[in-house]
């Protein structure tokens, strides 16, 4: 029985996988989980409309993604904070305050989207990554100066 999988399965094939299974495999176990469906022409037809879709949309937010690194590399994010003894700061920068710092330029950038190991602790400039994409990662330059 010929079948597409609609969800990954370790050893027989990922989704969207035309693949021949047993036709007890196929009735009593894929079709009720929902994990496959017959491999008719109509399916066959249907589900490459939706991958087609699925691609387009990622080659959107792709496209989109590129241009809004291409802004973010420009814009340096100066932060002024209070400092202690040897140019200590009170506090930390962290990653809120960048994504807090980018809402202010105009920048709509999820705080979980900036890769920053540790939070920042002295004065001085750092790269930080953020990560728009699956494949795009951008770095700003994050000034920390007294306040």
């Amino acid at each position: 029985m010929k079948v597409i999988l609609t969800e990954d399965l370790k050893n027989i094939g990922d989704r969207g996988d035309e693949v021949e299974v047993a036709n007890g495999y196929g009735r009593n176990y894929l079709f009720p989980k929902g994990l496959a469906i017959l491999a008719t022409p109509q399916n066959t037809k249907r589900l490459r409309h939706q991958h087609k879709l699925v691609q387009d949309k990622l080659n959107k937010s792709k496209k989109e993604a590129e241009m809004l690194a291409k802004q973010i590399s420009e814009i340096s994010c100066i932060l002024p904070r209070k400092v202690g003894e040897n140019d200590r700061i009170f506090g930390s920068v962290t990653s809120l305050d960048i994504a807090e710092y980018l809402q202010e330029k105009g920048f709509s950038i999820d705080k979980r989207k900036i890769i920053l190991e540790d939070s920042i602790k002295g004065l001085g400039i750092y790269s930080v990554p953020v990560k728009l994409h699956s494949d795009i990662t951008v770095d700003i330059k994050v000034e920390v100066v007294k306040e």
